[in-house]
């Protein structure tokens, strides 16, 4: 099969959407919800088209698209997880679906084992993506198109609002499988690394924003954030981030990935959610 760097150049893989007035140092990201899946992609793949969205966060990013309008920035990937996991670091290459992988940019840990590295080779509950392997060569040409311009975009967001203001505030937008939390679960998992990523103070503020518009809230389980968090999340720094996880159940048709009717609601409320978080810190930005 012909490479796909032989193909049309791809589109662009994320939109950094600024906020229609003012501004904060805030930031919304939603690294999964990306529903662009290139055809050359889709003629490797041995799933069907639902299947191949299983991992995917579907609409996250309209979930949280009020952000530019709050005040706070906004940043979108275009592309699916399925086939760039930006929540990975750019070395969680998998020996098992990526052949002639050099050893010096390989980084073996239990995700990438389980087929979930930065290049996945499997969706949903052990379902391969892949009939065969892929070359290095287009693991890293994603690499080069995709993960290196949206952490280069999403780095350089924080270290501006760490500059203007003093710190940046990330909130990584993800939503979860109805069954990764089960019946009467949780509607919400905030995971800021079990203390690592953020200050007790912001973590205290977000729990309480969701719960103030009536969401089951928990943290650090069964999330407690992954690349992004870990490495975006520097409190001695100025820098905090926390993942936010929905529950699909409550807006998603999973099985035919489409909204439901509780879609608008709870779009609804997570814009009272985020316009109270980015009013907190204006609050207390001010305040210090």
């Amino acid at each position: 099969m012909q490479s796909e760097m032989n193909q049309t150049p791809l589109p662009k893989g994320h939109d950094l959407h600024l906020p229609a007035h003012g501004d904060s140092p805030v930031l919304f990201a939603a690294g999964h919800s990306g529903r662009y899946y290139p055809p050359d992609f889709l003629a490797q793949v041995r799933l069907n088209p639902l299947q191949i969205r299983a991992s995917e966060d579907a609409y996250v990013d309209q979930l949280f698209g009020a952000a530019p309008a709050l005040g706070a920035k906004l940043l979108v990937a275009r592309y699916p997880r399925a086939y760039l996991d930006l929540n990975r670091a750019a070395h969680d290459l998998d020996p098992a679906l990526i052949t002639d992988l050099p050893r010096r940019v390989a980084g073996l840990n239990l995700r990438v084992i389980s087929g979930l590295g930065v290049i996945p080779r499997v969706v949903g509950p052990g379902k391969p993506i892949y009939s065969g392997k892929i070359p290095y060569a287009e693991a890293a040409a994603r690499l080069s198109h995709l993960w290196q311009p949206y952490h280069a975009a999403l780095a350089g967001q924080m270290l501006a609002a760490q500059r203007q203001y003093g710190r940046a505030i990330l909130f990584d937008c993800h939503s979860m499988p109805a069954d990764a939390v089960g019946l009467g679960g949780p509607d919400i998992v905030l995971g800021d690394r079990h203390g690592r990523a953020a200050d007790v103070t912001l973590r205290n503020q977000t729990i309480a924003a969701f719960r103030a518009q009536g969401f089951r809230v928990a943290v650090n389980h069964p999330f407690a954030g992954a690349y992004v968090t870990e490495t975006y999340g520097r409190p001695a720094d100025g820098w905090h981030a926390i993942q936010i996880e929905v529950n699909r159940a409550l807006y998603l048709d999973e099985a035919q990935v489409v909204p439901h009717g509780g879609f608008a609601p709870l779009q609804a409320r997570l814009t009272r959610v985020m316009a109270q978080l980015i009013g907190t810190d204006h609050a207390r930005i001010a305040a210090e």
